[in-house]
C-alpha cells in the first residue's frame, strides 16, 4: 500500500487510459453475438466476458501475487459467470461499490445496422465514437469499471474504504432467474456492500438517475359473438367491446393512480401511465364481425405506488365492467350491443398479467452516496441535473428492499440504448472514470 503523504487519489490514479480501455472493449464487443439474451433462442454466455475481465485484472491480483485485487468468479449456470472484484481497504465495514455492469446484451440484427454490431468500430469522422452492440448498454461500463479496478491495483493507494466491483450475468431478461445479482444476494455474497453506497452503473447521459418506474404488462381479451357484418344486431363485436372497455379501464386507472406529489421532487418526466401497445385477433374476412380480440399493453408506474395494488385494481376494473356491461360501456351505433338477451349471451372480458412485474425505485435523496455522486458530476461534467424516468431497471428495487443504498448512474447514451447503430463516446466514459475516482476520494475524506 502507498505510504502516508502519497499524492491525492486523483493524481495517483490519473485518467482513463484510452488504449487499454479500447483494447478490452474490443474483446468484449467481439463476443457480443454470443451475449444476446432472449431465451430460449438466445442464451448468453457471459463467461466469455467474465474471463476477459479476469484476464485483465489477474496481473494485479492476489492470485498472481502481482497486486492486492481479490478476484472471484461465481457461476450458477454453465457458461454464465458473475465476477466480484475487491480492492481491500484498511477500515472494516467501510465500503463503496460499483454494481450492475452486466455482461449480456439485447438482440442485434446486422441487416438493420449501418455497421457490424458484433465488432468494435470507429466512426471515420469522429474517433470519439465507439460503435457496437453493448458499447452503451452495458459492455462499455464493464470495460470502464474494469479499468478503474486495474488502476487501483497498479497504484495501490492506501484507502480506508474497500472498493468492490460486481459484474453481473442475466440483466436483459427475467425469464431465467437466480443466476445473476439475485443469486449473489441470495447467497449473501454482497452483504458487506450494505455498509456503504452502492452505485448501479447501467443508466446513461452522465447524470444521476434518482428514480425509475415499475412495469406491468397486460393482455385484455374481449369475447363476443362472431357474425355476418350485414346482420350486426345479431353479433357482439369484440373489437368495439375491447376498445370501450380499455377506455373505461384507463379512466379508472388515472382516477386511482393520479400524478403523485413526489414525482415533482424526483423530477419524473411523466406520471404513471397505462396504454395499449399491441393488437391481435384470430383473423377473418372484412364481412365478419370478430368474436374475439386481444389488446396488450403496459403500465409504467412511478415508485410511489404499489404494483401489487395496481394488479389487484385491474382485476377489479374488469370484474366491474363484466357485471355492468349494459350501463358501464357505451355502444357504437344503433346496432352495436354487448348483450344479446334473446340468446342469453353476454360479451365478456378477461385480463392476464405477465409474471415479470418490475417495481420502480426512488433513490434515497439524503444518501451520502447521492451527495457524492452529485458533487462529482458537477465537478467533472460541469453541471448536475438529477432526473427520473418511468423506464424500468430490473433488480435494483430488490436490492433496495434488501437494505442496499442504491444510487444509479451511467455514461453511455440514452438515444442509443437498445437501439440499432449503438455507440458510446470515449470522452463520456473518461468523465465517468473521473466521477468514480471523485466519489471514492470524497468518501475517503470523511473517515
Amino acid at each position: 500500500m502507498a505510504s502516508p503523504g502519497a499524492p491525492p487519489l486523483r493524481d495517483a490514479v490519473g485518467g482513463l487510459d484510452r488504449e487499454p480501455f479500447v483494447a478490452l472493449l474490443a474483446k468484449l464487443i467481439g463476443e457480443s453475438r454470443r451475449l444476446q439474451n432472449d431465451p430460449p433462442a438466445y442464451i448468453p454466455q457471459e463467461d466469455l466476458v467474465a474471463q476477459h475481465v479476469v484476464d485483465a485484472l489477474l496481473p494485479v491480483s492476489t492470485d498472481t501475487g502481482g497486486g492486492p485485487l481479490v478476484v472471484r468468479k461465481v457461476s450458477y449456470a454453465e457458461g454464465r459467470s458473475n465476477v466480484i472484484v475487491e480492492y481491500p481497504g484498511t477500515v472494516p465495514d467501510r465500503v463503496v461499490s460499483f454494481v450492475g455492469m452486466h455482461m449480456d446484451v439485447v438482440l442485434a440484427n446486422p441487416d438493420d445496422w449501418d455497421f457490424d454490431p458484433f465488432t468494435l468500430t470507429f466512426d471515420s469522422e469522429d474517433k470519439d465514437k465507439l460503435r457496437g452492440r453493448g458499447t452503451t448498454d452495458c459492455l462499455g461500463h464493464v470495460a470502464l469499471v474494469s479499468q478503474l479496478m486495474r488502476r487501483l491495483g497498479e497504484v495501490k493507494p492506501a484507502l480506508k474504504h474497500s472498493v468492490i466491483a460486481v459484474f453481473i450475468a442475466n440483466e436483459e431478461n427475467s425469464l431465467i432467474t437466480g443466476i445473476g445479482v439475485d443469486g449473489l444476494v441470495k447467497d449473501g455474497l454482497l452483504d458487506k456492500l450494505k455498509n456503504g453506497p452502492l452505485f448501479w452503473i447501467d443508466t446513461a447521459d452522465k447524470q444521476p438517475c434518482i428514480g425509475t418506474g415499475g412495469a406491468i404488462t397486460w393482455h385484455l381479451k374481449a369475447i363476443g359473438k362472431l357474425f355476418h357484418s350485414g346482420l350486426a344486431h345479431k353479433a357482439i363485436n369484440a373489437m368495439e367491446l375491447n376498445m370501450e372497455a380499455l377506455k373505461e379501464i384507463q379512466t379508472m386507472f388515472y382516477n386511482d393512480f393520479p400524478a403523485h406529489e413526489k414525482e415533482k421532487v424526483y423530477k419524473f418526466a411523466t406520471p404513471s401511465t397505462i396504454k395499449p401497445t399491441k393488437w391481435s385477433y384470430p383473423g377473418g374476412g372484412l364481412n365478419q364481425i370478430p368474436g374475439e380480440c386481444t389488446i396488450s399493453g403496459d403500465i409504467r408506474l412511478t415508485p410511489f405506488y404499489s404494483t401489487t395494488s395496481v394488479v389487484k385494481k385491474l382485476q377489479e376494473y374488469v370484474d366491474d365492467i363484466n357485471e355492468k356491461l349494459e350501463t358501464k360501456l357505451q355502444t357504437r351505433g344503433p346496432a352495436s350491443k354487448y348483450v344479446l338477451p334473446d340468446e342469453n349471451l353476454r360479451g365478456r372480458l378477461e385480463i392476464t398479467i405477465d409474471g415479470n412485474v418490475m417495481n420502480g425505485v426512488a433513490c434515497n435523496l439524503e444518501s451520502r452516496g447521492l451527495q457524492a455522486l452529485c458533487k462529482a458530476t458537477e465537478e467533472i461534467v460541469g453541471h448536475v441535473e438529477p432526473y427520473s424516468i418511468t423506464g424500468s431497471l430490473p433488480l435494483i428495487r430488490e436490492l433496495q428492499d434488501e437494505g442496499f443504498d442504491v444510487q444509479t448512474a451511467g455514461y453511455g447514451l440514452l438515444k442509443t440504448y437498445h437501439a440499432k447503430n449503438e455507440y458510446c463516446l470515449f470522452s463520456d466514459m473518461a468523465q465517468g472514470f473521473q466521477v468514480f475516482v471523485s466519489i471514492i476520494s470524497q468518501l475517503e475524506a470523511e473517515v
